[in-house]
């Protein structure tokens, strides 16, 4: 069975022992590097024969997906899938499936190693001591504070468990909304606005939607406490950027942490705040979350292959109605 494999950055110490892997199931793998993957024309020409297709960020789309008529199967590397049309997948007979929660625990510790950093400048500060700059700098502490998560998956959730260290009140707004858990967790539900009136933190876990597209803007950003920080996690676009740099720019909220953006690399240089801090798009990318997406990854293809059900086909019910699979 033959197999396109656009490489995620992430994957590449580990992308020729999946091919491996793959090969051992009985797959024929040809594979794109994340620079070969930019280019839609070079997928769209090595798609053409695949019947199975592993993308982390290459699109997805109807134009990728009318390119390959022998498709039967897409995978995502990860958890987000608003890179994969699901909905033209679904009508064109395609099992679609992610990996939810292989990399919740590595994206909810950035989310927690952010909020310290912001709040401690610690950034900031180690630039300073090593131009040898010696800044005394009062931040604040996380402890007692109120945290607010936009998003109650996987990675909500962790992110509420790990803040339950700090002896934080948790409130969640999201469509998503598992009360057993939440009350395990000690977080309470809540809509938004309250949660952007009432949260000194605010963290952005949900999925990317056409519903949610730039949810916090300059109205949502003017209803937050001058002492909050919003700390971006998820997806760019959930966020108006150019709203949000000129509030930090007027200091109408305290700071921002964002590991994502609209247009990754962005395209222009992020403006020089003391209230801003930046990573590149890293919340999923450490050796332990990688080696569990790739083994799921593997697994699914094994099981495809061999005539078996896949894990995590998220349009299933779909398939079953339209194809009647």
């Amino acid at each position: 069975m033959k197999v396109l494999f656009c490489v995620g950055k992430s994957y590449f110490p580990i992308y020729q022992t999946m091919v491996h892997q793959l090969e051992e199931a009985g797959a024929d793998v040809t594979c794109l590097m994340y620079d070969q993957a930019q280019n839609k024309e070079t997928i769209k020409k090595n798609i053409s024969d695949a019947e199975i297709y592993i993308t982390a960020v290459a699109p997805a789309d109807q134009e990728v997906i009318d390119a390959a008529p022998q498709l039967k199967y897409i995978l995502k590397t990860g958890t987000g899938l608003d890179n994969v049309d699901v909905d033209y997948a679904s009508g064109k007979g395609i099992f679609v499936s992610n990996a939810p929660g292989e990399n919740a625990t590595s994206v909810a510790e950035l989310a927690i190693g952010l909020m310290i950093g912001i709040s401690r400048k610690i950034p900031q500060l180690d630039k300073k001591t090593k131009d040898g700059v010696w800044i005394h700098s009062k931040g604040y502490e996380c402890c007692g504070k109120t945290l607010g998560i936009i998003g109650f998956g996987s990675i909500g959730m962790k992110i509420a468990k790990f803040a339950g260290a700090f002896d934080m009140k948790v409130i969640v707004f999201g469509n998503y909304k598992d009360h057993e858990v939440a009350n395990r967790l000690g977080a309470s539900f809540v809509e938004l606005d309250q949660l952007l009136e009432d949260a000194d933190y605010i963290v952005v876990s949900t999925a990317l939607t056409k519903s949610n597209y730039h949810l916090i803007d300059e109205q949502a950003i003017g209803k937050m406490q001058p002492s909050a920080f919003l700390i971006n996690i998820s997806r760019g676009a959930i966020i108006d950027e150019q709203a949000l740099f000129e509030a930090l720019r007027q200091k109408k909220i305290c700071g921002a942490a964002l590991d994502v953006f609209e247009s990754e690399p962005p395209k222009e240089k992020l403006p020089d705040l003391d209230n801003l801090i930046a990573t590149p798009h890293i919340g999923g990318m450490t050796q332990e979350s990688v080696n569990r997406v790739a083994g799921v990854t593997v697994e699914n293809i094994r099981r495809f292959i061999h005539q078996e059900s896949p894990q995590y086909v998220v349009n299933l019910k779909e398939l079953e109605e339209t194809h009647k699979l």
